[in-house]
């Protein structure tokens, strides 16, 4: 069907949500807007679906939040009963209809006996993977578009194991979404016989507890947070977020009291009136906490984002300023005081293994290596480090010490299968605090690491292609990148080339090796020079990613290495 005719079966809906109907018209003259709202259904994939609120088969409102749950209910009227019966965890987050969506899904599932348990109130998406594997539900739904603007918002489905659904579940769900044509056609059942027949459940409190006194385990060194942790002046703002439900508790929990929490941020506001990008990977993020914390000199300020899976951080320097750290440097004093803590309590396993994306620092890998400690490299998405661990569990090859993504997600503890900045806020706390007691910070920590293994620097850049042919354009810039494929980069020649969708490795003397991971539409390319670019289309938003890693013996040399390959990039996608 072509987009004006997916239009006109919504303007002759009889019934029809008031809101939607108010903006439905409202859009009328708008042919961009409905074209873009009209012409193709709501891609969903592995990391289920994500879009803009309104009217319209691509874009997130209570008809496509029906239509996916009922794939969803489809999928598992194939399973055994007794597996179907073990029903849903439901939660949301602070957007625009997160708790009306929630409560959408647990409907549909009624109407098909399938029992829901749907928090009482927004929860972190980390809780709820907690939730699935503490109920034993067969899935999970998180309502939320994680640091998206408020013009947003998400649906995302979870397995058994509390990651996000495998590919080959996922691709079995969405061809049953798919053939929901009629959206207007759902049934969904009254939430007040659901409640007396038990097939929709409202959770809270008890699992805050459970989830709470899992948390309790991540703090390694109890006497450090007693004594200096207990004095340091910290900053936490849940950027309007989930965070603030566990956050401070969690804090307050381990021992941390000198914590102060943004106030004009600590109200759960779908506005986000106080950061129109709530995304604790943009500097401005801060400015609210900065200003905070030079009231107090705090020692460090960190941020969640709205559904608190991922944390950012911030250090004070000697002349009060404050200095943004990245993910991958977050990530790399994380990984070193678990192990060098592990090390002093001669508890590091003599198979522990930790698990990065294939877009992270290298970094990481040479201080895992440093403690015989085996990095493992896997594809971009949590669910790839939740399949290791899964798979650790099962064979006890290795034992899980840390995973994390350059994109500001970490998990310190696996009962949790998902990024966590509850159980990240409170380690890196620890961490600073461990700093503090030698008289230095974070950033010093990071500098260590520098000193000790070689310059890092690395980053990412996001090139948007917005509008109906946004995807196409997409598809043809990495056809180009496969068909001709670079032989260099700002002057540095490409040593070898890996395609993840075709798994091989090409090298400058044409020789090809297997790349022993899944399918995906990823190319790396690794430089002479020790540097590597990565480029993948992102599977949430209108754009692809170009990451750089790259080595120098200052930082100085890094950042002009950096400047010329993203002059390289932007003249690869012109």
């Amino acid at each position: 069907m072509s987009w004006q005719d997916n239009y006109a079966v919504w303007q002759q809906q009889p019934v029809m949500d008031l809101a939607l109907q108010k903006t439905l018209t409202e859009m009328a003259n708008d042919q961009e807007a409905l074209e873009r709202a009209f012409s193709v259904p709501m891609e969903f994939g592995t990391a289920g679906m994500r879009g803009l609120l309104g009217p319209g088969i691509n874009c997130m409102n209570i008809y496509t939040v029906r239509q996916a749950t009922e794939g969803l209910a489809q999928f598992m009227e194939t399973l055994p009963d007794a597996t179907k019966k073990r029903g849903v965890a439901i939660s949301f987050d602070s957007r625009y209809q997160s708790e009306t969506f929630a409560h959408e899904a647990a409907r549909v599932l009624g109407q098909h006996q399938i029992p829901s348990f749907v928090f009482d109130a927004l929860r972190p998406t980390p809780e709820l993977s907690f939730t699935v594997r503490h109920l034993n539900t067969y899935a999970g739904i998180m309502i939320t578009a994680s640091h998206n603007p408020k013009q947003y918002n998400g649906y995302k489905i979870y397995g058994e194991d509390g990651a996000q659904m495998p590919p080959k579940e996922s691709d079995m769900i969405t061809d049953y979404i798919r053939k929901v044509t009629d959206l207007f056609a759902i049934e969904v059942a009254d939430e007040s016989p659901l409640r007396e027949a038990g097939l929709m459940t409202l959770i809270g409190e008890n699992v805050d507890q459970a989830y709470l006194a899992e948390v309790k385990k991540v703090t390694i060194n109890q006497e450090l947070v007693d004594t200096v942790g207990k004095t340091m002046s910290l900053i936490y703002t849940p950027l309007h977020g989930t965070g603030k439900v566990l956050g401070e508790r969690a804090l307050r929990q381990a021992g941390f009291e000198q914590f102060t929490m943004v106030p004009e941020q600590a109200i759960a506001d779908p506005e986000f009136s106080t950061t129109p990008f709530p995304n604790p990977e943009f500097p401005q993020t801060f400015d609210m906490a900065i200003e905070l914390g030079q009231k107090q000199q705090a020692d460090l300020l960190i941020a969640t984002d709205p559904d608190a899976d991922r944390l950012g951080a911030a250090v004070r320097q000697p002349d009060g300023s404050y200095q943004l750290m990245t993910g991958n440097q977050i990530a790399s004093v994380l990984l070193r005081y678990i192990l060098q803590a592990s090390k002093d309590a001669g508890t590091l396993p003599a198979n522990a293994a930790a698990v990065k994306s294939i877009v992270s620092t290298e970094l990481a890998t040479k201080i895992a290596a440093s403690y015989n400690v085996k990095m493992i490299d896997v594809l971009t998405g949590f669910k790839f480090i939740a399949e290791q661990i899964q798979h650790f569990e099962e064979t006890s090859e290795n034992t899980f010490m840390f995973g994390f993504e350059e994109s500001y997600g970490y998990l310190v503890k696996p009962f949790v299968r998902d990024k966590d900045a509850i159980q990240t806020l409170v380690l890196l706390a620890e961490v600073a605090a461990y700093y503090k007691s030698n008289g230095k910070t974070l950033y010093d920590g990071i500098q260590e690491l520098y000193a000790e293994y070689g310059y890092y620097a690395e980053q990412t850049t996001a090139i948007d292609f917005e509008g109906v042919d946004g995807p196409q354009q997409m598809a043809n810039l990495m056809v180009k990148c496969r068909q001709e494929s670079p032989v260099e980069f700002a002057g540095i020649k490409v040593a070898s080339a890996e395609d993840f969708q075709a798994q091989t490795e090409t090298f400058a003397d044409g020789h090809s090796e297997v790349i022993n991971l899944p399918s995906s539409n990823v190319l790396k390319y690794h430089l002479e020079d020790g540097t590597w670019i990565a480029i993948r289309p992102s599977g949430t938003e209108p754009k692809v990613k170009f990451y750089v890693g790259t080595q120098a013996d200052d930082e100085a040399t890094a950042d002009l290495k950096l400047a010329n390959f993203e002059k390289a990039i932007q003249k690869l996608v012109k």
